[in-house]
């Protein structure tokens, strides 16, 4: 999982990939603790739910883990069609010689001895949520209301985000005349404000926690277009967001929920906005084997510990929530080398 970096084309992901390390450590553990590559040794290969069922698993949380490791070079994988409940996973050479417990050169008993003590927790922890198929932690996770875990995120993701930020405009084809811009979980606030920045006409309206909006104006100030920023305060499953938007954002928010709620939020932004309006979509889109491309395919894990009922979404899910709901005309706009995609489409 290392990353290169062209002169032409700098990129942050060799630091997200060494901040995230330790995913690698805490997915080897697992691994080993739940039995997955002495399982996968006696089957010679197995699909998420074969190996749930002899790992006493969620076959969510085993498609994660087990995307994971083919990641980290420990699994290889068969992906025949778009439905991840057909995928099969195998063992290396390397993991059916030393990571099958029964093998005489098993080193599983070595690599859970020589893990850091303080990796223990961690390990736990995904260990429970591949069990669950979702967040160990008590009630919501990181979505729980007014977590304040999002404060910090909003003070300190600006520079991060500001490539999809700074692309967002011209792909939205921004016109002269008044736009109404909602977004939804804005947190810093700095894909509505750079809209805001691109045209002078345009109106933002952020909807997030109260303590998080404090920072979006606090950016809204700071970048001049404070004059032109409102927020709704609350929970974007629970407030009114008004209606006649030309646009609504949803930057990355769709990965914290499960497909049903995703598609309850879709309608949500369709009757906000105005007949033709677009809805932009910001998210890590694997492929449809979900190992490539690896920095989007790697961040499930997050979502997998982190959240209830959260995922990476494919495409061709994305494409299957929004003409569910009513939306047309899907497209994609891939910001490689950044690790993700605009999906916008119409109402």
């Amino acid at each position: 999982m290392s990353a290169t970096t062209s002169a032409a084309h700098p990129s942050p992901m060799h630091f997200f990939q060494t901040i995230h390390a330790y995913q690698s450590t805490a997915a080897l553990q697992a691994g080993i603790a739940l039995d997955v590559f002495t399982h996968l040794a006696r089957r010679g290969t197995a699909t998420a739910t074969e190996l749930a069922a002899d790992c006493k698993a969620h076959p969510k949380g085993i498609r994660v883990l087990c995307d994971y490791l083919v990641l980290s070079g420990l699994l290889t994988k068969q992906a025949p069609s778009p439905d991840w409940t057909t995928h099969r996973w195998s063992n290396t050479p390397d993991s059916q010689l030393f990571l099958d417990a029964r093998s005489p050169a098993a080193l599983t008993g070595s690599v859970a001895f020589l893990g850091h003590e303080g990796m223990k927790p961690v390990v736990d922890e995904l260990i429970a949520a591949v069990r669950k198929g979702g967040t160990p932690h008590p009630g919501d996770g990181s979505v729980e209301v007014e977590n304040p875990a999002w404060v910090d995120f909003a003070r300190t993701m600006v520079p991060i985000v500001l490539p999809g930020a700074d692309r967002l405009p011209e792909l939205l084809g921004t016109k002269p005349e008044t736009v109404r811009i909602l977004d939804v979980a804005a947190g810093h606030g700095m894909f509505g404000i750079r809209c805001a920045q691109a045209n002078p006409q345009a109106h933002i309206t952020a909807l997030d926690w109260k303590n998080v909006l404090v920072v979006a104006k606090e950016n809204a100030q700071k970048f001049g277009v404070s004059d032109r920023y409102t927020t709704i305060p609350g929970s974007a499953f629970d407030v009114e967001w008004g209606s006649q938007y030309d646009v609504v954002l949803l930057t990355n928010f769709l990965h914290h929920f499960d497909i049903p709620t995703n598609e309850a939020l879709l309608r949500k932004s369709r009757a906000a906005l105005k007949p033709g309006g677009k809805v932009a979509i910001l998210e890590f889109v694997p492929n449809d084997d979900r190992v490539t491309p690896p920095p989007a395919a790697s961040f499930v894990m997050i979502m997998l510990r982190e959240t209830p009922g959260g995922d990476a979404y494919t495409l061709r899910e994305l494409s299957g929530m929004l003409t569910s709901t009513g939306f047309r005309d899907v497209q994609a706009h891939s910001l490689d080398p950044h690790p993700e995609t605009w999906v916008m489409a119409t109402a």
